[in-house]
């Protein structure tokens, strides 16, 4: 059984209560709903409640009726003291970790962001999703405004994916103190899939938006390319060249002109948006951390770790992608672990600036699943009328 419920009137954002029961594995539910004869386009704040002890008790969902992928700058504007964004730091084996966190009801959060980024790349998600939840984006160590330990310091690699993991699982266990859900974007979608399987006690489930297809590792390259990446790897890390390369990327023009491709919404690409990627990468030892990782070419891929992940994952895929194309992500959709696929329409390789927005067309409907526990923030269509 279900009920739908507004608890305010318009022309303010209403918030929709759904309760529900189901015994299967996920619940389609498809929404619209009439009174009067003007198209709204103010937004609407969805809330999900199950009673099924499997399912946490409610996640939200920002739904805006324009014919268009809308930003989460058009989420509805509710007292920002309720969910003021906090920053804090977090000793983890002795380095300064930064991470950003808001909520204090709901279901945990831990948002991970992808490569050359930081948790202010979800600056406009956490305050919309701490509505609900308890949310936390953390600055993976060597990014942002984490420390960034020199990697020659190591006899082993230490940017890897392996390390990113056990700080991930560390962060849930001394800070989140809590079982969470992972939303991964690009290389921190690998990261979240093997903290899901080095500890799967802590992982809920996995939101994965246009995870990394890590097209130069060494099992995707034919057998007479390898010598070619190793020697263009070594001579990045161990010539001046590779200061050199970085110290061109790292400018202001070129943070844009990479920022405008992988956002095909270039309105997004704002002086904040420029400024909140390139100051972090700045710092003193952010050169050779940047320089390391591209020079890594070994260990888990995504094929690999979804079948062993013990916890439902969804996908999602901006079909604007330039560097990881739809058409090859589309494979993860064969995997049993995960329950869905999802084409996010006009989306670039971040869509979370869109994944709390979901697209409305009048007239048009399409449902929207709840699976094992959390919904997917994806595009649905569907009339939203008052």
């Amino acid at each position: 059984m279900m009920t739908v419920t507004t608890t305010s009137s318009p022309p303010s954002p209403s918030l929709l209560s759904f309760s529900c029961s189901t015994e299967h594995k996920f619940f389609p539910l498809s929404v619209s709903f009439h009174s009067r004869a003007r198209l709204s386009r103010k937004p609407v704040l969805i809330s999900i409640t199950t009673s099924n002890h499997k399912f946490p008790k409610s996640i939200f969902c920002i739904f805006n009726s324009i014919n268009k992928v809308s930003s989460v700058d058009d989420a509805p504007k509710t007292n920002p003291s309720l969910f003021e964004v906090k920053t804090s730091l977090w000793k983890w084996r002795g380095y300064s970790i930064r991470y950003q966190y808001a909520g204090s009801i709901g279901p945990a959060l831990v948002l991970l962001h992808g490569f050359g980024a930081n948790s202010d790349h979800w600056r406009k998600n956490l305050p919309v999703l701490a509505q609900a939840h308890r949310v936390f984006a953390i600055d993976l160590i060597g990014y942002g405004y984490s420390d960034k330990p020199d990697p020659l310091e190591f006899v082993d690699p230490f940017y890897t994916f392996e390390t990113w993991a056990s700080q991930l699982n560390d962060f849930c266990n001394a800070v989140v103190r809590d079982k969470a859900f992972f939303i991964c974007n690009s290389i921190g979608g690998i990261v979240g899939l093997q903290a899901a399987v080095k500890e799967p006690q802590i992982c809920n489930g996995i939101f994965l938006l246009n995870i990394s297809l890590r097209m130069l590792h060494i099992k995707k390259q034919p057998w007479y390319g390898m010598p070619f990446i190793r020697s263009f790897q070594s001579l990045l890390r161990n010539t001046e060249i590779g200061k050199l390369f970085f110290r061109a990327v790292a400018t202001p023009k070129s943070v844009r002109n990479i920022l405008c491709q992988c956002y095909h919404d270039k309105t997004q690409v704002t002086d904040e948006l420029v400024e909140a990627i390139l100051r972090p990468g700045l710092e003193h030892g952010a050169a050779d951390v940047f320089l390391e990782f591209i020079s890594y070419s070994g260990g888990p891929l995504a094929e690999e770790l979804l079948p062993l992940v013990k916890c439902p994952v969804l996908v999602a895929w901006g079909d604007k992608d330039p560097w990881e194309p739809l058409e090859l992500g589309r494979a993860y959709s064969k995997f049993n672990t995960v329950e869905d696929f999802i084409v996010l329409p006009d989306v670039g390789h971040c869509p979370q600036v869109f994944s709390l927005s979901l697209s409305l067309s009048e007239g048009h409907h399409k449902s929207f699943y709840m699976y094992s526990g959390f919904v997917s923030i994806c595009l649905c269509s569907f009339s939203m009328w008052y």
